[in-house]
């Protein structure tokens, strides 16, 4: 690969004696005590200045006796910092010390850390010639990879119609289908292996011919038809055939595909839980960094983390769930770390005992889900079609070329009959399935026990998990009272909810739903997921997650079995549920690892008296019709959608009969156009349903209007956006989907919930998986304000930024951070963990040891 090599140095080993993850250890030096009574005035003063009053008495309580808030206390964290004659403080802090004379003391007393980081090198500005040109070679490569595609599905149809009979059709449709899927799996292999050879520790210019290469990799890889093998041992031998080093026995369940897979090395004995992000490489300020991932043998990887370049653990170690290991970060053989980012725990995240699982075992499993692939669902996907096209001989205008006029209005009507009819009864098998077949499948299932991984028990527990994951219906009743409803029908116990409305927003997850309890009154906003399943190298075992009644979950939440929270909790955005220490109720958590905060202040009670009486009664049925009227709209939408596909799709098929030396090109158009079409219909959707104007900053109740209307465009898809990741066509969406964004703005797959309120400067990078959130939800309170991000600012892997939030020109948020409402991170500052803030001088390594440092792993790790 071209860019300049960054030169490999290996971390210093960690002493085993030290309490630290961190690949260097932290000063311990004590700070001096000053003037703590001068300390408090000056607090009293800046907190004054912030909740706008003459005077604050130094113990009063920020939240109970001044009624300020998290945003408020943001601001008031944000004004001290910018005060030379005062120490840093964060939200931690705040939260621990709630009154003016304790947090002063604390202040005196806490060790000196070390020194915050030097200040980030500012990005150069990027080139737009480069910029201009990349997107243009970008386009040529799709271009040429749906003309393939068209061209390979017009030889099919055709050798598929030259069958006769069913079973002729069938064996055909097993060869066509098992070629197609052949091919989409090797063809990311051969590309690595051509386009780019060994992927080794370096970094180059995002935009540059270095990156048109990785780009096109990546992008094949995640086209690939592999992700369906997620969890099987065929996943592993396909990472080792792209060149990652892989021991015996590992069980990935994350359908994150690295991309760097050479700089990849797990040992023998390894388990990768899902929604875990190993990408070896990273963007910062405009520029791809590619470094090692690596992992010892039996290592535990928990859900919901992030491992940066330039990581490891040692053999036998863990990372609990909702957790990151930064740049450089290395977890000890042997020892167990958690949070982001991670520190060390006594936590024991194996909670079930090993087993013996052979490597025939594993070999059945794999070769048996592969010829039910191909011998099953493959055909099925094909000839079903083909067999389905031909039991419509009376729709002459669609399937006959010699008869199919574009320019006729039955065509119109017939692809208008088809779409809907096609559409209908793919909602009404799919709602069929999902809520019978998992129900059969659970039968085998017994809770508590443990059962070998790889067998008829692991088998059903994941078509359980996959079926009853599919996000149509979640999106349709989602942000309404009928989720309730739907998830009540796919296995959650609910018998006890109370109705609110918003019980549940769009994206929920869970392993097992019939081992789901929900208690009475808890509302949980979006992106949970609950893990009702335990494993190890050889088991699993599922139980039953149980979350408590009158609580709130924010967004992004993995809640584990056994999670030590009860009644009456506030689990806000991204907190790690604690698995230890005594049950938590009545209180609020925060952070990775997590700390108590206040269970709510008086903003956020504000609206209570709309969830009460007959007020509340008659807002939730008016805001019942209102969803109702927004599900509606959400079926017409993709029915339309559906309908101008069809109509595109076989416009191909009639030009086809009468161009047939053209047809590959013909389909590879459409196919073309029609993501063309996708992305323009669903902009022009969510316009109309803005018309055309922007939002404004709000604060009200989940029964206003505003807010009702608010979950209506929610509900607009952006799913299409995906393709575009890491192409100047991304940046141009969100400008037309409403979000002042810069010139030379590099996404590598971040996602903008509220675009009208999102601000992106010049040559700013946005990580993969990072969240630009400009609302929070918390119990009846919805709450959004704007987002402003700087120019060059650089946003990393599963960051995710809260509203209110400024970030100064040329600022980096660390991958996995949590940049809290209401934060002002200055200039070239660099931030991280989870609550974010400025990161000391200690957690950022030299540009040298950006790269592999797998002294503290031994070099026999795999085998």
């Amino acid at each position: 690969m071209g860019g300049n090599p960054i030169e490999l140095v290996p971390v210093p080993p960690t002493d085993p004696t030290k309490s630290t993850t961190q690949g260097t250890a932290m000063s311990t030096t004590k700070r001096p005590a000053g003037d703590g009574s001068g300390t408090e005035q000056i607090l009293a003063e800046v907190l004054a200045g912030v909740v706008k009053t003459d005077h604050v008495p130094l113990d009063s309580h920020f939240f109970d006796d001044l009624g300020a808030n998290s945003l408020v206390m943001a601001h008031f964290c944000a004004r001290v910092r910018k005060r030379d004659n005062l120490p840093p403080v964060s939200m931690k802090d705040v939260y621990g010390h709630p009154t003016i004379r304790s947090l002063a003391a604390a202040l005196s007393d806490a060790p000196a850390e070390a020194p915050v980081a030097p200040p980030a090198k500012a990005p150069a500005p990027g080139s737009t010639s480069r910029y201009v040109l990349c997107g243009a070679a970008q386009l040529l490569v799709f271009a040429a990879y749906c003309f393939l595609a068209g061209l390979v599905t017009v030889e099919g149809y055709q050798w598929i119609n030259a069958g006769s009979g069913a079973v002729d059709v069938y064996l055909r449709s097993v060869v066509f289908g098992g070629a197609v899927f052949t091919g989409m799996c090797v063809l990311p292999v051969v590309a690595k292996w051509v386009l780019v050879g060994r992927w080794k520790a370096t970094e180059f210019p995002v935009w540059s011919l270095t990156y048109l290469r990785f780009w096109t990799v990546r992008s094949l890889l995640n086209a690939s038809p592999v992700r369906l093998f997620t969890g099987n041992p065929l996943y592993v031998l396909y990472l080792r055939a792209l060149g990652a080093r892989i021991g015996k026995g590992v069980t990935i369940l994350s359908p994150a595909l690295p991309v760097c897979t050479d700089l990849l090395t797990i040992g023998a004995g390894t388990v990768i839980r899902n929604d875990s992000s190993f990408l070896c490489y990273r963007a910062v300020a405009g520029r791809v960094q590619t470094g090692p991932v690596t992992l010892g043998r039996d290592v535990y990887v928990g859900e919901k983390t992030v491992l940066d370049i330039g990581t490891s653990m040692g053999d036998g170690s863990q990372l609990g769930h909702t957790s990151a290991l930064f740049e450089a970060q290395t977890v000890p053989a042997g020892h167990r770390g958690h949070g982001s980012p991670a520190e060390p725990t006594d936590v024991d995240y194996v909670r079930l005992p090993e087993a013996h699982c052979s490597t025939a075992r594993r070999a059945a499993y794999g070769l048996a889900s592969l010829l039910q692939l191909l011998l099953v669902y493959v055909p099925l996907t094909v000839g079903g079609g083909y067999l389905l096209l031909g039991l419509t001989p009376r729709l002459k205008a669609l399937f006959d070329p010699d008869t199919a006029d574009l320019t006729s209005l039955r065509f119109y009507a017939e692809a208008l009959g088809l779409s809907l009819a096609l559409y209908t009864a793919t909602i009404v098998v799919g709602l069929a399935t999902v809520t019978l077949v998992p129900r059969l499948l659970n039968l085998v299932i017994r809770p508590n026990r443990v059962y070998l991984l790889y067998g008829p028990h692991y088998s059903a527990q994941r078509a359980v998990t996959r079926l009853t994951n599919r996000k149509f219906f979640k999106w349709l009743c989602g942000d309404s009272s009928y989720i309730v409803h739907y998830l009540r029908a796919i296995g959650y116990d609910l018998s006890h909810v109370e109705q609110t409305g918003s019980n549940f927003g769009t994206e929920t997850q869970h392993e097992n739903p019939y081992l789901v309890s929900v208690g009475r009154g808890t509302m949980v906003a979006d992106g949970l997921s609950v893990l009702t399943a335990d494993y190890s190298a050889t088991s699993f075992r599922v139980s039953r997650a149980s979350i408590g009644a009158h609580s709130f979950l924010g967004n992004h939440i993995a809640y584990p079995a056994g999670g030590r929270t009860g009644e009456n909790v506030l689990l806000a955005t991204k907190v790690m549920v604690p698995l230890d220490g005594e049950l938590r109720e009545n209180v609020g958590l925060l952070g990775s690892p997590p700390f108590e905060i206040p269970r709510s202040v008086e903003r956020d009670s504000s609206f209570d008296h709309l969830r009460e009486g007959d007020e509340f009664r008659r807002r939730l049925a008016a805001k019942n019709r209102y969803n109702l009227r927004s599900m509606a709209l959400f079926l017409f939408v993709r029915w339309l959608h559906s309908f101008l596909l069809t109509v595109l799709g076989f416009a191909a098929f009639a030009v086809y009969g009468t161009h047939g030396v053209a047809a590959g090109s013909l389909v590879g158009a459409s196919l073309l156009l029609g993501l063309v079409l996708t992305a323009g219909y669903y902009v022009l959707v969510e316009r109309l349903i803005t018309r055309f104007g922007r939002l404004v900053p709000r604060l009200v109740s989940i029964y206003d209007p505003h807010f009702w209307w608010q979950e209506r465009l929610w509900k607009v898809p952006v799913d299409f956006l995906v393709v575009f990741n890491g192409t100047p066509f991304k940046s141009l969406l969100w400008r037309l989907l409403g979000v002042r964004i810069g010139r030379r703005v590099f996404d590598d797959g971040a996602i903008i919930t509220e675009r009208t309120l999102t601000t992106i400067g010049d040559d700013c990078t946005l990580g993969a998986h990072s969240k630009i959130q400009a609302h929070s939800q918390e119990d009846g309170t919805y709450k959004s304000d704007h987002i402003v991000l700087g120019a060059g600012v650089t946003l990393g892997t599963g960051a995710l930024v809260h509203y209110g939030v400024s970030m100064g020109d040329g600022s980096q948020l660390a991958p996995d951070s949590f940049l809290m409402k209401g934060e002002d991170v200055p200039c070239l500052a660099r931030w991280g963990g989870n609550p974010a803030v400025a990161l000391r001088g200690d957690q950022i390594p030299h540009t040298a040891q950006t790269a592999a440092h797998t002294a503290q792993i031994s070099t026999g790790a795999v085998r």
